[in-house]
């Protein structure tokens, strides 16, 4: 077996690897067939912000609870808990919109269920990984995981293109939740060693260690507030403005479907580069390509071309796959066991935290400034 797939030998990655990769193919289609859902519902940019907005509260305000749980409990039951309470919420959306019964405040309950739910799986997926690989295979085995993810999110999206261009929206949701079934499956079947927490002083001191471990790093906190604005206006232009200039202008539906997933497919190669490629400066270097993700935004505002914007996201997704797997990797070396999933919870949290305000404000932005002037 080659180097790069050598953690595929270790059963515990195997199937961490198997459910991740399963999650994430209906991940990438459900951004595509809920956006796309609720704008056939309603017709409103606005509604839309509602929806996918009141998923990132949820998901902001359980992710520390979700950090303390992951480091408490066991990880995979934890994972596999996440996930069935993940399907059963995308299957009900589903049927909502497949039998027209979908109102717009249950969606945004329903996406708020699936947020919360998601914030226990991610620090959780995140602090597991490097659990179910030797030390000296873990690089290896985060850069294949994530090779793995951006591929489940290029079939993802792609699918989501053609089932809501064929079948409709509702559909695509349906896949969602199958996938998210078959994730808890594979979770279930993870077994790793692990010492036995101690006995925990309480809620408030388990986040008091972790916000201490996050804060004594500052180059921890310094990215993490940079990366606030950065998923900020990522978040916005793909969930709810990249979709309404998608529906007004040439690039329609499935065009939208290619321009998400050239995306993952740039993260597929920045992924594959980062197996033989690791600057001395990782971490530098990852945070300055970052910056090539101002590109899609722009084009979707002054030139709203569906090759070009496939070519702009395609390297943006390049300069994103550097910057996370320096991210990750680094993390998992500094960051004590025990404490790393809330690391990842006050990660994700600063990470993601302006990401309801982005998304709420986007429809009423569009009202007042125009949607160009808006990107």
């Amino acid at each position: 077996m080659p180097a790069a797939l050598a953690p595929l030998r270790h059963r515990p990655f195997r199937h961490l690897f198997i459910g991740t990769t399963a999650n994430l193919i209906g991940n990438g289609v459900a951004p595509i067939a809920l956006a796309l859902a609720v704008l056939d519902t309603t017709g409103s940019v606005g509604s839309l912000g509602l929806v996918v907005g009141a998923h990132s509260v949820a998901c902001i305000l359980f992710l520390l609870f979700g950090g303390v749980l992951a480091d408490r409990l066991t990880r995979g039951p934890l994972l596999v808990g996440s996930s069935v309470v993940s399907a059963a919420s995308q299957a009900v959306i589903a049927a909502l919109i497949l039998t027209h019964t979908a109102t717009v405040p249950l969606l945004m309950l329903l996406a708020a269920v699936n947020g919360a739910s998601s914030s226990c799986y991610q620090p959780a997926a995140q602090a597991l990984l490097p659990q179910t690989v030797p030390a000296e295979s873990r690089r290896a085995a985060l850069a294949l995981s994530r090779i793995a993810s951006s591929s489940a999110m290029i079939a993802g999206a792609s699918l989501g293109g053609v089932l809501v261009a064929a079948i409709g929206p509702g559909w695509g949701l349906a896949v969602d939740a199958l996938t998210f079934a078959l994730a808890a499956a594979s979770f279930a079947l993870i077994r790793v060693q692990v010492a036995p927490p101690a006995p925990s002083p309480g809620l408030v001191h388990e986040l008091h260690v972790g916000w201490q471990e996050f804060t004594s790093r500052s180059w921890v906190w310094v990215i993490v507030v940079a990366f606030c604005f950065l998923n900020a206006g990522i978040t916005a232009s793909f969930t709810v403005l990249g979709p309404a200039v998608a529906d007004t202008t040439g690039i329609g539906r499935s065009g939208w479907g290619l321009v998400v997933a050239a995306g993952s497919l740039g993260a597929v190669a920045g992924g594959v580069l980062s197996l033989s490629w690791r600057p001395r400066r990782a971490i530098l270097v990852g945070c300055a390509l970052m910056g090539l993700t101002a590109m899609t935004p722009l084009l979707l505002a002054l030139a709203p071309y569906t090759w070009a914007l496939v070519g702009a996201n395609f390297v943006a997704g390049v300069g994103i796959e550097q910057a996370g797997v320096a991210w990750y990797s680094t993390l998992n070396e500094q960051i004590p066991e025990d404490r790393l999933a809330r690391v990842y919870a006050y990660d994700d949290l600063g990470s993601y935290l302006a990401l309801p305000l982005a998304q709420f404000a986007a429809g009423p932005a569009v009202l007042l400034l125009g949607l160009h002037a808006t990107l």
